[in-house]
């Protein structure tokens, strides 16, 4: 079923997460080559943006073919969110979300933290709310949170949800962990299904989807709209493909790729950041990307333990292209 987010009608169920230091342009482009229809930037400080920092703007370069592609904004401050959601559509982006998921310290810490600690402060982010919907003219607002703030429950989540309907959000997508969980524990998808029952809006359900079977057990416990990949896709861009076949109930088989459909991705993705990160930037990147593609390959070890040392893009190009996973021990005749 498409996905209908005022005048955004996506036709696929499944959405790229923003991950800060992941979802980058390079990312991003991979992610839409392998099936990908719709991506988020990465989080993006609502006061660094309407003061134009210029590491937020560098962070925020895209490119023609990278569509549809939303923004997700953080901070606690309604002036500034709504000034810079008003950036956001001016800059010609599809989509602005409002982060009240991210749990790290740095974004949720002191009395007036932002990310999951809104979901403390109804009356706040219900004012943040309005000076968003009220800035922007064409797009869609959508919000992105957590269960609640240590209650496990869902109740926070649903007075949050229900308050950013009443002010004319499209859209919430739900993380089904507690800010006090962080990444531990599992998704409670049945929680996320309570936040759907409570809606008259489309719920995006988010958390634990790595294979195509967990995104079908999340609509089917929750029975939300559509699913939002997180963590899952690093280094496994197929992931898109396979899991919107599945939700569409098609027959074709799950896509596995080959190593060296694997290898020709990490190369290309490669390619990608020297473009757009250049050689100091883009080696550091890499040290990390390069390790999401050969997860579970054996030889994994080896591969990281050299990957990260290496100095220049074109020395870890040569490695990668040289690079074969180590041969299985043959098995023991019974």
């Amino acid at each position: 079923m498409p996905l209908k987010l005022n005048g955004l009608i996506l036709r696929s169920g499944v959405m790229q997460s923003p991950m800060a230091a992941c979802t980058d342009l390079a990312f991003r482009l991979i992610a839409r080559e392998k099936g990908m229809e719709f991506a988020f930037l990465e989080m993006v400080s609502a006061r660094a943006l309407a003061m134009r920092n210029h590491w937020t703007l560098e962070m925020m370069k895209t490119r023609e073919s990278d569509r549809p592609l939303g923004a997700q904004l953080v901070g606690c401050d309604a002036e500034f969110m709504g000034i810079a959601a008003a950036m956001i559509e001016d800059m010609g982006y599809d989509l602005v979300d409002l982060n009240l998921g991210c749990p790290v310290p740095k974004i949720t810490g002191g009395e007036d933290g932002a990310g999951s600690a809104l979901l403390r402060r109804p009356e706040d982010a219900s004012k943040i709310f309005e000076a968003v919907v009220k800035a922007v003219k064409r797009i869609p607002v959508t919000v992105k949170m957590r269960l609640g703030y240590e209650d496990e429950s869902g109740d926070e989540a649903i007075e949050i949800a229900r308050r950013a309907q009443d002010a004319g959000v499209c859209a919430v997508a739900v993380h089904g962990r507690t800010r006090a969980q962080k990444y531990r524990g599992s998704a409670n998808y049945e929680a996320i299904g309570r936040v759907k029952r409570a809606l008259s809006i489309p719920v995006i359900g988010n958390g634990d989807i790595r294979t195509s079977a967990d995104a079908l057990r999340l609509r089917e416990i929750s029975g939300c709209d559509a699913v939002m990949v997180a963590r899952g896709a690093l280094g496994n861009p197929w992931l898109y493909r396979n899991i919107e076949n599945a939700l569409k109930g098609s027959p074709e088989p799950e896509y596995i790729p080959s190593f060296e459909e694997i290898r020709a991705t990490l190369l290309q993705h490669l390619e990608y950041e020297l473009e757009f990160e250049g050689e100091r930037n883009g080696n550091l990147q890499m040290r990390r990307v390069g390790c999401w593609y050969v997860e579970g390959i054996p030889g994994a070890v080896e591969f990281r333990r050299t990957f990260t040392r290496l100095p220049t893009l074109a020395v870890m190009r040569d490695y990668v292209a040289n690079f074969e996973p180590k041969r299985l021990a043959d098995p023991v005749p019974a």
